[in-house]
């Protein structure tokens, strides 16, 4: 590949090796970064030419293409299309609507981003593929996102990906990076003498080769657009980008006023298409002489599609054109474009062409921008709309569509951006429902960027402004406001407003307001009979897909699940916490998935199950990777408490700067867990006691436990009959009980230790039950009673390693030293070398879920599943699922 390209060794080779391992199936991705002209294309052009025994597609980034949503991604995609009806159902439902082949759902980037991975995977099990995709600094949003997705999952596929671009796609970061720099001296002279025909002036050869400094594209064209004299004189001052650009305005502006026109028609329709082309040069009155004389230039080649000599020649031709002369093209290409297949494109076409309010056109966009949320480009559509409203006549019309471009934007998480609209919409005409509506979406991006003390009063303001026109909506709202503020741990908030009245009868969200309300101003006892009327009916309530906006409310840790600690329930928490993450996956509802994720984490670490828990942390950070969203992280907090890390007291002093009240009580409950797990017991009953004072929902009860086992360690006697004493109002389930249980025995009545262990044998809180284990042992060995201690202490032991505690696991050990028996070290196992993603294929293969399964519920190819069974069975010592059912780990 090297040696046809001056200069170019080195990225030939790395390219070379690129290929060899996709060959092989080690699937690959490479970034080519680099400035305008250094010849990024002219190596992609080298990989397609070298692609030996290789199927290649190839896509491109056009600047005025970047607001259509997927455009580059059909363009890969495009050859492979026939090959729809091999997916599974929900994918191929997904890309066929995203690429509006299809009515369907609102696809996301997740399902879309699964079902081209599929896609591409298929196709490369008949014959290795590499993807070239140049100008990826132009790629709409959408395809940037699902080809970044893509390309951090091609692990065990015969594909290579290579994109190219100059700079400016947060999506391709961290991606694999080869930056592409100018040539040296040498290599620099003897490509401009191969261009250059003819004696010159050693000066100016100098000066070329110092202005280009390198530079492939500037090393061609500045001899060609810059006179011998102006060469001398030096063009410091002129950036070399524009100084190319430049030098292709200077070839363009003595060609004759068609053929100029012609280039600006071509340079105006991104797609290439010559149809449209000659169709709107025949509308502009130009001939087949101009064509001739724009190719003659060398800058175009005119062929079934139109391609300029390099992008910068089509910006150079487009930006130094008359206003009224682009206005012109773009009405012409609009007449031509039908409207029936490419509305999107007309409507554009129609909007470039206005210069005054027109609602026509306004109205052609706004439809453009319901088509393209319907397949899933929120931005896309956000850019339609705004680009309506700045041509819709009527001010309180645009204001409308303002709005509407506010909540996709924030859909999309572009919240700044959302922001700054809304204050457009203020300054549009008054009206008090609109106002209310703007009041919310504030709040709700308050809350997406965790400033949740500032959504709180937001919310239930824009609550009791949307009662008279929304009473549905206003409920709904006043819940979100409940929610922000315990979030903002500001119980005070919650008593001072007035719900709006509810359904009747009553639906499940109504009654899930009325128990969180309860619970924040009349306190826990008063609210058990409201509570669990609320649980009852979240557990009885049908729940879809298509509900995902109010999976947080119904299941998650906000609303339904917080109600089910409060009561003390934990099969109806995980339970709602795999059903929560179950409904998020099949929506593709990723930012609903990381809290769904975070949700479950927390259970699978209260029952001791810590590579399971790892497994959810770690799919947290991929989604984030994927979506740019930061990851949730909640369950790290407990993770490291468990662990015996301290990372929480950071973490909790940001949050208390930010206002964010719960999460510090989160991370004081997790800092008064590390610390009795260390046995640092008088910062564990410093820690307990804050929450415990706090009384808040969830916490408050768990901390209870803490701010016990610490007091009765530092000789408050007080602290531990207080703990005993708030635990009377409990409802009694298993776990309240062996909890309750615990509180006597520290209080002094010995018996509550066995109980405890009894009560929490019937539950699934293996970590729980280990530490009643313990502090019986260590009860036990305090008394005298060594031989019976050490079988609770070596129960205790076993059961915290293998819980992921191990902090707790060494009081244990040292309990046992006591009694003068010596632990003999837990050997690792087989399970302990499982990565946590090998852990969680192996989980759900040993379910029976197949290959395709899995890789949906995990962003990966089947192929990529199949690769890490095969590392399972050989870490695990099986030969076949069935075997894998019947394993431990």
């Amino acid at each position: 590949m090297s040696e046809d390209l001056l200069g170019r060794r080195a990225e030939g080779e790395t390219l070379e090796r690129l290929l060899t391992r996709a060959r092989s199936g080690a699937g690959q991705v490479l970034v080519l970064r680099g400035e305008a002209g250094i010849g990024k294309t002219a190596l992609l052009d080298r990989v397609s030419e070298r692609a030996a025994g290789f199927r290649v597609a190839r896509a491109a980034g056009v600047e005025a293409e970047s607001a259509f949503a997927y455009a580059a991604l059909h363009q890969l995609c495009l050859p492979f299309l026939d090959r729809l009806g091999k997916l599974p159902g929900p994918q191929e439902e997904a890309l066929a609507t995203a690429f509006g082949l299809a009515a369907g759902p609102r696809p996301t980037r997740f399902m879309v981003g699964l079902a081209v991975l599929t896609l591409l995977a298929d196709v490369a099990d008949e014959q290795p593929l590499v993807c070239l995709v140049d100008d990826a600094q132009w790629l709409d949003t959408m395809s940037s996102a699902v080809l970044a997705f893509v390309a951090r999952r091609l692990l065990a596929e015969r594909i290579a990906l290579v994109f190219v671009l100059r700079d400016g796609n947060d999506y391709l970061d961290g991606l694999p990076e080869l930056q592409v720099r100018g040539l040296d001296d040498a290599d620099a002279r003897a490509l401009l003498d191969s261009v250059v025909k003819g004696p010159v002036d050693n000066r100016v050869r100098d000066r070329i080769v110092a202005e280009a400094r390198g530079n492939p594209l500037a090393l061609l064209e500045l001899p060609r657009a810059w006179t011998a004299a102006e060469l001398a004189d030096g063009l410091d001052a002129v950036p070399l980008t524009s100084r190319i650009e430049q030098g292709f305005v200077r070839q363009v502006a003595p060609l004759p006023a068609d053929t100029r026109l012609l280039l600006l028609t071509a340079a105006a329709e991104p797609l290439g298409d010559a149809t449209l082309l000659w169709r709107a040069a025949g509308l502009l009155g130009l001939g087949a002489d101009p064509a001739a004389a724009a190719e003659e230039t060398g800058l175009i080649e005119f062929g079934a599609r139109v391609r300029f000599r390099h992008p910068l020649v089509r910006s150079a031709v487009y930006r130094s054109a008359a206003v009224a002369d682009r206005l012109a093209v773009h009405r012409a290409l609009a007449e031509v474009t039908d409207p029936a297949v490419d509305p999107d494109r007309r409507a554009w076409h129609r909007a470039q062409g206005t210069t005054s309010p027109d609602e026509e056109v306004a109205a052609d966009l706004e439809h453009s921008a319901g088509r393209a949320q319907a397949r899933g480009g929120l931005l896309a559509a956000a850019a339609f709309l705004e680009q309506a409203a700045v041509l819709t006549p009527e001010p309180g019309l645009r204001a409308r569509r303002e709005l509407a471009a506010a909540r996709a934007k924030r859909d999309a998480g572009a919240l700044d951006a959302a922001l700054r609209l809304l204050s457009a919409v203020e300054a549009g005409p008054s009206d008090e429902r609109r106002s209310a509506e703007v009041e919310h979406l504030r709040g709700h991006i308050a809350f997406d960027q965790r400033h949740v003390a500032q959504a709180a009063p937001l919310l239930f303001s824009a609550a009791a402004r949307l009662t008279p026109f929304d009473p549905g909506l206003a409920r709904e709202t006043h819940l979100e406001a409940v929610s922000a503020a315990i979030w903002a741990a500001e119980p005070a908030q919650i008593a001072s407003h007035t719900a709006p009245p509810p359904h009747v009868p009553p639906s499940a969200t109504d009654l899930v307001l009325d128990a969180l309300t309860s619970r924040v101003t009349l306190g826990y006892a008063a609210s058990v009979p409201a509570m669990t009327r609320a649980l009852d009916a979240v557990r009885s309530v049908r729940v879809g897909a298509e509900d995902v906006s109010r999976l947080p409310w119904l299941l998650g840790h906000r609303a339904g699940g917080m109600l089910a600690s409060e009561l003390w329930d934990f099969e109806t928490r995980r339970a709602f916490a795999q059903r929560q993450v179950r409904l998020a996956r099949d929506a593709g509802a990723l930012v609903q998935l990381q809290f769904a994720l975070n949700f479950l984490a927390d259970n699978e670490l209260l029952a001791g199950e810590p590579a399971a828990a790892q497994a959810l942390i770690e799919e947290d950070l991929r989604i984030s990777e994927v979506t740019g969203t930061r990851p949730v992280g909640y369950a790290v907090l407990l993770q490291a408490a468990l662990r015996g890390e301290d990372t929480g007291a950071a973490i909790g002093r940001e949050a208390r700067a930010a206002g964010q009240g719960r999460l510090a009580t989160i991370t004081d409950w997790a800092s008064a867990l590390l610390h009795n797990g260390q046995g640092r017991h008088d910062l564990a009953r410093d820690a307990a006691l804050r929450v415990f004072a706090e009384d808040s929902p969830v916490y408050g009860c768990l901390a209870t436990a803490e701010l016990a086992e610490a007091a009765s360690r530092t000789g408050d006697a007080a602290l531990v009959a207080q703990a005993l004493a708030r635990s009377a109002s409990w409802v009694d389930t298993d776990w309240s009980l062996g909890i309750k249980a615990r509180l006597r025995a520290l209080n002094g009545d010995a018996s509550g230790f066995p109980e405890s262990i009894a009560h929490l044998e019937r539950t699934a809180l293996r970590g729980e039950l280990a530490r009643a284990h313990l502090l019986h042992g260590e009860w036990l060995r305090r008394e005298g009673h060594r031989v019976e201690a050490r079988d609770h202490l070596r129960t205790a032991h076993e059961m915290l390693v293998a819980a992921g505690m191990p902090a707790f696991a060494e009081r244990a050990n040292r309990e046992l030293l006591a009694t003068g028996e010596t632990v003999r070290k837990r050997t690792v196992e087989t399970t302990d070398e499982l990565t946590a993603q090998e852990y969680q294929i192996a989980r759900l293969a040993g379910e029976g879920y197949s290959n395709p399964e899995i890789g949906t519920r995990l962003f990966l190819s089947p192929r990529t599943v199949e690769w890490h069974l095969r590392k399972v069975f050989g870490k695990l010592g099986v030969t076949s699922r069935r075997q894998l059912r019947d394993a431990a780990f």
